[in-house]
């Protein structure tokens, strides 16, 4: 909104006119330290492969590690890589005013057909030098992710375009997510609502309502983030891109009966395209290259 070379107005009077600080238009915000950026790699395994840790449990691993690391320091990094630890909380039934609150839809639902339950959920995708949030929408028969997307930050845009490009494709009957200020927006539910779909929320502190992501998120973090070294959010991509081809036509899952998740969702025909990422940040802005027709 301001105008750099404008005839009459100085950059002072512009900013001025819009309310907002002068020394705002030239800050620029402090890069992550390597030293943060190593700690978050080193939790992010530990927390994958024992979500049940908490922040001192964390805490005590990092220091049989080597590192000498406070509590407070770990549950600000946690916070940031958005992941808690799973346990029960006191208080359960108190209701949240900052928004609106849907019943859980599953408890007792037996799932037997595509398109009858999608989910979605975000984690914490590390890289070389940073890292970035990935959320997913998937079908919980099938296991087909319907869509994706990454951003830098966690906020609820990149939640919106993955729903997005995933209405585009379908319409489940009920959506469940968890309670995150992302999925609980105005604009997730609303989105929700004039298509018709019936929401479900997970229980506070219940990560089990959604394990079909859970189970998700530990695949894609053991077979492909962790053996790769994502050098920049658009290598990110790429790779991701390249890995859920792969996981949608050609890896087998045992609870399928060792069919592809393309196979179940898509009647072994050609699968929906893949959800196109968020623009770039710092790569090229173009759209992802998308798999191959499967055999």
């Amino acid at each position: 909104m301001l105008e750099l070379r404008h005839p009459q107005l100085s950059l002072r009077r512009q900013c001025a006119l819009l309310g907002l600080a002068w020394s705002s238009l030239y800050y620029r915000p402090a890069p992550e330290r390597a030293e943060d950026l190593q700690l978050m790699r080193w939790l992010d395994e530990p927390y994958t492969a024992t979500p049940v840790y908490g922040v001192r449990r964390m805490t005590a691993w990092l220091h049989g590690q080597g590192y000498e690391v406070n509590h407070k320091r770990v549950a600000r990094l946690l916070r940031q890589m958005g992941v808690e630890a799973i346990y029960p909380k006191p208080r359960l039934s108190q209701p949240v005013a900052s928004h609106t609150l849907y019943p859980y839809l599953l408890r007792g639902v037996r799932v037997t057909q595509v398109n009858q339950v999608w989910s979605t959920d975000i984690t914490y995708v590390r890289l070389a030098t940073g890292f970035v949030y990935l959320v997913a929408v998937m079908d919980w028969c099938s296991r087909y992710v319907v869509s994706w997307a990454i951003s830098i930050t966690m906020d609820v845009a990149f939640c919106l375009e993955a729903l997005d490009q995933a209405l585009h494709q379908g319409r489940p009957e009920i959506f469940n997510t968890d309670q995150g200020a992302q999925f609980t927006s105005q604009e997730f539910t609303t989105r929700l609502q004039k298509g018709g779909v019936r929401i479900s929320m997970d229980g506070r502190g219940r990560a089990l309502d959604n394990v079909c992501v859970e189970r998700l998120w530990r695949t894609v973090k053991y077979e492909e983030v962790y053996v790769r070294e994502y050098q920049s959010v658009w290598d990110a991509r790429q790779h991701l891109a390249r890995y859920f081809a792969f996981y949608h036509g050609e890896r087998l899952h045992q609870a399928l009966g060792y069919r592809t998740p393309a196979a179940i969702y898509g009647g072994g025909g050609r699968t929906p395209p893949l959800a196109r990422a968020k623009k770039s940040y710092g790569g090229p802005d173009t759209k992802l290259i998308l798999p191959r027709k499967w055999s």
